[in-house]
């Protein structure tokens, strides 16, 4: 059994040095984000204050008629499944494996993956459907389809690349929002309180069955009371540290970018990184963190109650900047200016909860952190069993959805229970063939995304008009699929 395990994690070990390696998906997600970041005009520096007022200040599109959650919901049941280990345990394990530079290149992931998560909710509720329940449905596994309309024979381009999303994605809820998640919590918790893994995963079963049961609606009214809450406490939290280690915060931002550059030399438990592993690991960590690219939280953004998806668009595109720029910041430099950072790989999932140690009293840096996964982690397993049920909703219908809740709700036990070390392998592969033909879509529909955006932001550029002045400006605008879209010419 070991040997077989070995085998599995060596096979998953060298695939995703394919996938992350330098040809393949990081050229794409920055080529990927730049382009639409120049297409779009560099609307996540433009338009970032509007949309965090649509997002978090006005949190509902008062005149919009179809979606099943309101702007705000939508936007914390992204951040659920976004901020999650990734930003505790994926930061700290990004920088043991390529040092203090690799959050440069997170940033970096996080600053283009905004235009990005922009263009991907924009997609969604563009050509976003209703399921036979007459909820609706949209991301990927919809838009690549409905948007591509090339062929080969007669073979459609866009519903072999759609197929692909929604294959992946069922696949990967069980590893990034799923098995990382709780066993994340489940040895963490047990670490910290001594309390037995069986019991820890019979309660988070439980508490997400009774979640998930009644499907966006539900997760939609946990989410805007939870998130906002334990991210404001995490945050608040590391600014007091770095209060606590003011002095070392200079340092701390000039070993990020020196580092990025330069690779990172030994020392303490710290093995050394070069340049190749902080743009790999950082880039990586990032994108399982944050999720632009991925395609994921533009499934979200499909329920959303939205007059034009220019508006859900701006609103998505925050969960990047919260993620990235805020949660993952706060993390990263906690680890570096306490000195938390210089540890092996099998340790950095503690790293951050020493690092927490150093600002707070007693055991209290520890309990923070295990209190801040737990509710991180939970919050995603909420986020990622809608993004895949939409995705079992795509390939075999309504019927499918139910079971998948159940058994998703099962394997969330296993993941508490069992030691699960290829786990973090298994889910680096999934986002990054998840993520392979969402980039792909959005390379090729960008010329549609960057037209009706600039036709959209000309006429509301304060983001006011009611649904009755967006009509009437949007009459005669053809915003249909064709050659001109398609090419990007």
């Amino acid at each position: 059994m070991k040997q077989l395990e070995e085998s599995v994690e060596s096979f998953l070990g060298t695939l995703g040095g394919i996938i992350w390696g330098p040809w393949v998906l990081i050229p794409l997600l920055a080529i990927t984000g730049l382009l639409l970041t120049i297409r779009l005009r560099g609307i996540q520096f433009t338009k970032l204050i509007p949309a965090l007022r649509l997002g978090i200040k006005d949190r509902k599109d008062a005149d919009a008629e179809e979606g099943d959650v309101s702007q705000f919901q939508a936007l914390t049941t992204a951040l659920a499944a976004t901020v999650g280990t990734g930003n505790i345990v994926g930061v700290a394990t990004a920088i043991a494996l390529g040092g203090p530079g690799a959050v440069f290149w997170m940033w970096v992931t996080g600053i283009l993956g905004m235009a990005s998560k922009y263009s991907e909710a924009f997609l969604a509720v563009r050509f976003r459907t209703k399921d036979d329940a007459g909820e609706a449905s949209g991301g990927p596994q919809y838009y690549l389809e409905r948007g591509i309309t090339w062929k080969i024979g007669e073979v459609s381009v866009g519903k072999v690349l759609a197929i692909m999303f929604a294959v992946f994605a069922v696949i990967a809820s069980f590893g990034i929002g799923n098995l990382t998640q709780a066993n994340a919590i489940a040895q963490n918790v047990s670490a910290s309180w001594n309390i037995e893994t069986w019991i820890i995963g019979l309660v988070l079963m439980l508490g997400a069955f009774a979640v998930l049961v009644g499907g966006i609606k539900s997760i939609g009214k946990v989410t805007e009371k939870f998130v906002p809450f334990m991210i404001l406490v995490y945050v608040l939290v590391s600014i007091w540290i770095l209060i606590v280690n003011a002095g070392t915060i200079p340092e701390a931002f000039g070993m990020i970018f020196t580092d990025a550059f330069t690779g990172t030399a030994a020392t303490g438990g710290f093995i050394g990184a070069t340049i190749a592993a902080a743009i790999r690991f950082g880039m990586a960590r990032g994108i399982f963190s944050n999720e632009s690219g991925m395609g994921s939280a533009a499934i979200a953004a499909a329920a959303a109650k939205t007059t034009h998806p220019v508006r859900q668009g701006l609103v998505s595109m925050t969960q990047t900047f919260i993620d990235t720029v805020i949660v993952v910041t706060c993390t990263a430099l906690v680890l570096i200016t306490t000195g938390a950072w210089r540890t092996s790989e099998e340790d950095a999932a503690f790293a951050t909860g020493a690092g927490f140690s150093t600002g707070l009293p007693g055991e209290w840096g520890h309990w923070v952190v295990t209190i801040a996964l737990t509710m991180f982690a939970f919050s995603t397993l909420l986020g990622w069993c809608y993004y895949g049920e939409r995705c079992v909703e795509r390939l075999i219908g309504r019927k499918g959805v139910m079971p998948y809740r159940i058994i998703f709700c099962l394997v969330v036990y296993v993941g508490a229970t069992t030691s699960l070390s290829l786990v973090w392998s298994f889910a680096d592969v999934m986002n990054g063939l998840m993520a392979l033909p969402n980039l792909v879509g959005l390379i090729v529909l960008s010329g549609l995304i960057a037209r009706e955006t600039r036709h959209y932001l000309k006429n509301d550029p304060k983001l006011t008009a009611s649904k009755e002045e967006i009509d009437r400006f949007m009459e005669g605008h053809d915003g249909g699929i064709d050659t001109y879209e398609i090419t990007g010419r």
